[in-house]
């Protein structure tokens, strides 16, 4: 039981923990200091130009730039293990198989290509969205016109977020004490035991989901008793919310490095090759 309690509190307190972390912890960071259209700029950029680009060794340069800027951004230790279980599941499995069974360099290099530009692309979004937290994300998204009920469904999902996990670790939980466990002993028990873990965890989706529907209703009805939706046709207030943005030396500096380092990559290239 001590062993389970230690696995559960990991598998479902930690990623809940880092998820929250990811969200609010990140204020001190330079990556945070700039301002969200900034982020979407600079995002924009990295998340679109490394598709154009099939030299490895320029992707190779990007990916160094965004393993940095991702490391600057204090990114979670989570978030950067699914990054890696995504790269390794989408090509870094044919890269390896490519290698384990005789490929040549010909067979090599498109997939290591490949991976190269999903890994920047992926880096790019992880370090633009660690640092913006969901207010700071929502003013952002408003600044470039985008509607404010989709601005604010994406606020509402990354505010929920830990508060689901939470809930559904509760029911989860209630499921385990209302179920008898099977023992884990030998090959049977054991396979036995993970087929008992994954059916709990299934069934948990179940009230889990009522539950968010619940909330939503009930959330909608709160905002609509306070205005929200005269609130969103308000010029004042929109202006209030975006007060805080400021587009600003720091944020010119950050996009004007960033692509002085590229046109860098592309004349260090070009030069040597």
């Amino acid at each position: 039981m001590e062993e389970s309690g230690l696995l559960e509190k990991f598998s479902v307190e930690t990623i809940k923990n880092q998820i929250l972390k990811n969200a609010y912890g990140n204020h001190d960071t330079l990556i945070a200091r700039l301002d969200p259209r900034t982020l979407f700029i600079w995002y924009f950029f990295f998340g679109i130009i490394p598709w154009f680009i099939s030299d490895v060794w320029v992707l190779m340069g990007l990916f160094f730039f965004v393993a940095v800027m991702t490391k600057l951004a204090n990114t979670v230790p989570l978030i950067l293990f699914v990054f890696c279980i995504g790269i390794f599941s989408q090509t870094g499995f044919l890269l390896l198989f490519t290698l384990l069974f005789g490929g040549d360099l010909s067979s090599i290099i498109p997939l290591l290509t490949l991976t190269l530009k999903i890994a920047v692309v992926s880096l790019a979004a992880i370090c633009a969205f660690a640092g913006m937290d969901p207010d700071k994300l929502a003013n952002g998204l408003m600044a470039i016109g985008l509607p404010e009920n989709f601005v604010f469904s994406v606020s509402f999902a990354y505010r929920i977020l830990p508060i689901l996990m939470d809930e559904y670790q509760t029911i989860l939980l209630s499921y385990k004490l209302r179920g008898i466990r099977p023992s884990s002993q030998g090959i049977k028990g054991k396979y036995l035991n993970v087929v008992y873990q994954v059916k709990l965890m299934m069934k948990a989706f179940y009230p889990l989901m009522l539950n968010m529907a619940k909330r939503s209703r009930t959330t909608v009805e709160a905002l609509e008793i306070k205005g929200y939706q005269a609130s969103l046709k308000n010029k004042k207030v929109r202006q209030m919310k975006l007060r805080k943005l400021t587009f600003g030396r720091r944020d010119v500096w950050f996009l004007f490095g960033s692509i002085s380092y590229f046109m860098s990559v592309i004349g260090i290239h070009l030069f040597l090759f």
